[in-house]
Order: C-alpha cells, then structure tokens, then sequence
C-alpha cells in the first residue's frame, strides 16, 4: 500500500493509505480500531469541502484503487462494481451496451461512484429520474470490526431483510466504508432535446406553473437567474442571453420527444416569454454537462443549497437575486432545489445574515438548507447542515450501533456526528 499526506478543509496533514483490495482495507480498519483512531475515506476528492472539519486525530484511505467491474449482466439491466470507480469511468462501461444510470455527478472524471453514494450526489436529472437512493440495489460495507458486510442483492426484485442500503447513501461515511454496489440501470434514450425560454422577473412564478402542470414529461426543469446565464456564457457559450432563462430537458424516444417538444412550445406560446426552440442532439450533450458542472462551482467563497416546497421557488428566486452581492443562482426547480454561489467579497457576518435569509424562506416553505462550500474558518459560525432536524436523535442512536467508537469520518456529519 503506498502511502501520501492530505488536508481535509485545514486539518492535517493526514497520512494516506491507499489499500489494492478490500481485505487490506480491513485491516487498515482494524488496525484503526485497534488504537481508536479515525478512518477518513478518500474517493476522488471532489467533495472533500463537505461537511464539517475532522475531529480527531486519524488516517485517510484511498479508494480509487478499488475500481474493478465485478459483474455486468447487461440483460438484466444490472451491474456490480467496487464503489472506486470513476462515475466517467462506469459511464463508458454502460454506454458500450447503450445503458446507464440517469444521475449526474459533478467532475465525474475525478468522482468516485462510492463518494456521490456517500454524499447522495445528484444533478438535474433528478426530476425524471430520481437520486442514487432510487437505484442502489445492493451494497458491500467495511464495518468498525474491520468486515464487510452485505446488504441487497444483484436482482432487482430483491425484497428480504431491511433495506440497508439507503441507510448508506447520504451518510457522508460515517457508518462505514462502501466498497462495492450494485445498481439497476436504464437504457439510454433514444433521442435528447432541450427547449430554452427567458422570461423576466415578474412572469417567473406564471411560467414555472405552467411547467408543474405541463402535459409533457421533462428530464429535467433548471432555473438560472441572469447573473448566471451570463456566467455560463463567459465559459461556455451554449446558451441564449435572457433575464431569467428555463432549460426544459426531454429524454426518450423518437415520437415521444417529438411530441413533448411540440407539446410545450404550444403551452409555453400562452405565456409571454421567449422561446428560443428547441436545442437537439448537437448541443444538448454540452448543455447538460453546463447544468452538472454548475453546483460544483470552484469559483464561490460560499455556496448555500436550498431544499423547499416547488410552488415557493420562483419567490425564493427573485428575493435572493436582489441581495446586493448578486450570487449566481441556478434551481432544479421541479424538485425544489436551489444552488447559490456568492463568488466573493462576504465577510462572516455577512454571509451569517446571508445565509438566516435563505434559512427562514426555505424553512417557511417547509425546506432547510445546507452548506457546501464556504471558507473552513466560517464552519464553526454557520449552520453548515441547517435547522436542526427532529430526528437527530435516531441519526446518533444509527450512528452509536454502527460506529460505537467513532472510526468513520467522527465530526463531519450532521450535529457534528
């Protein structure tokens, strides 16, 4: 196993082990146990920013070398691999049987599958699709005693036992080490097209509406507010300029994309805003990969993620557009997810008065936020996981009979689990 240094946010430097199978990795848990140390999983470090600073004293451990294709039953529409791989990586192994999984992961090309497992990752797919919750099927984890243990299976109609699995994805690594899964898969559409509109402030709430009551069936509905449809024209030209711009995503086959294109530009001819037609083949792969990238903006001092009831985005849009530090907005807005990106220029308590405004609008729409990003300094100033939940009790008692000694990731989570 070789072995390098890392910093997590400013703690550190940690050494790094890097296992090549998963019985190494055991006995680096072990070992861990053994002299009550921490475990600090290390995927492709695209997230590292996430969640507070460590707490105790420990190890990193790589995981990009457990990245093998264990099974791939592609008539089942199921495949088996170690949580190391790339998702760019899995991505080219499904789209040679022309399938795939619907999620999209940010920096892909460094992003381990394990750590969007472990960070329940997702783009703007997400309003078709679902999040990795809806396609983990089976799951291999090294407990604090050093084993792995299973939970699912390699079929979908896998019902027995409880479902472990979930309890996984979004647990930022703190109940284990995720070292293999398994996942159902689609097949790929058929045909991808993308209709743009822009519309000003005042018809935002009108349009989205429109789009929450549509007859069509969207990929995908992603808000931007000026200031970042400019943005993205700066790095990427891809978009049309507008005051607020709506990219509506269609994935399906031949007739049904046809149809639903049409279908909108009908529906959104009633409202008065600019259709700019609809984008095909060519450029809609660039456009999704502009609307992925976009939430892992490396540019922002902060970023604030909001979650909150659809019918109350467009006035969270607009209230947060006017702050005078004019952050870059985008919003998955048929979820109710919301990304702003404040570039620069905050001090702390700037950014505390910031940040108590996106939290009483998103919790009066019965929403929280989270923190993402924001200088390690400020992680102690910040409700860096939000309003504090009812069931943070039931998440400790999780965490005391799965971790009892505090190995996986201590202090990083919500309440500083």
């Amino acid at each position: 196993m070789s072995e390098r240094t890392c910093y997590i946010e400013d703690f550190g430097p940690l050494p790094v082990l890097n296992p090549t199978n998963v019985g190494d990795l055991c006995e680096i848990v072990r070992d861990a146990a053994s002299k009550e140390t921490a475990i600090y999983p290390l995927g492709g470090s695209t997230r590292l920013h996430y969640g507070y600073p460590p707490t105790k004293a420990g190890t990193g451990v790589g995981l990009r070398a457990l990245n093998r294709v264990i099974d791939y039953p592609a008539r089942d529409l199921t495949v088996t691999v170690e949580a190391g791989i790339t998702v760019a990586a899995l991505r080219k192994v499904l789209s040679a049987e022309k399938q795939r999984i619907p999620i999209d992961v940010p920096l892909d090309q460094q992003a381990t599958l394990g750590g969007a497992i472990a960070t329940n990752t997702s783009g703007p797919r997400r309003y078709g699709f679902g999040t990795l919750r809806d396609y983990v099927i089976g799951i291999c984890v090294v407990n604090d005693e050093g084993q792995e243990t299973k939970a699912g299976g390699r079929v979908v109609k896998n019902v027995a036992g409880y479902d472990l699995c979930k309890l996984y994805v979004g647990s930022l690594g703190t109940l284990g080490i995720v070292t293999q899964v398994t996942l159902k898969l689609k097949p790929e559409p058929e045909e991808k097209a993308i209709v743009l509109a822009g519309c000003e402030s005042e018809e935002l709430e009108s349009v989205l509406r429109l789009l929450h009551d549509t007859r069509t069936r969207p990929a995908a509905i992603d808000l931007f507010n000026p200031n970042a449809a400019a943005y993205i024209n700066q790095q990427n030209r891809v978009v049309a300029e507008s005051r607020w711009l709506i990219v509506i995503a269609f994935e399906d086959n031949s007739r049904a994309v046809k149809w639903q294109t049409e279908q909108l530009l009908r529906e959104l001819s009633t409202q008065k805003c600019e259709v700019h037609g609809a984008v095909q083949e060519d450029t809609t792969d660039r456009l999704w990969r502009v609307m992925t990238e976009f939430q892992a903006c490396s540019d922002a001092q902060l970023t604030v993620k909001a979650n909150l009831l659809p019918r109350a985005m467009a006035n969270l849009c607009q209230r947060v557009d006017l702050l005078s530090e004019r952050p870059l907005l985008q919003a998955h807005a048929g979820n109710g997810i919301l990304f702003c990106h404040f570039i620069g220029g905050l001090t702390l308590n700037r950014a505390q008065a910031v940040v108590k405004e996106l939290q009483d609008a998103a919790g009066s729409a019965q929403g929280n936020i989270v923190i993402p990003r924001c200088p390690p300094a400020w992680k102690r100033g910040l409700p860096i996981w939000g309003i504090r939940r009812n069931d943070v009790w039931l998440m400790r008692r999780v965490k005391e009979k799965l971790d009892p000694r505090r190995i996986f990731n201590p202090g990083r989570f919500l309440d500083g689990i």
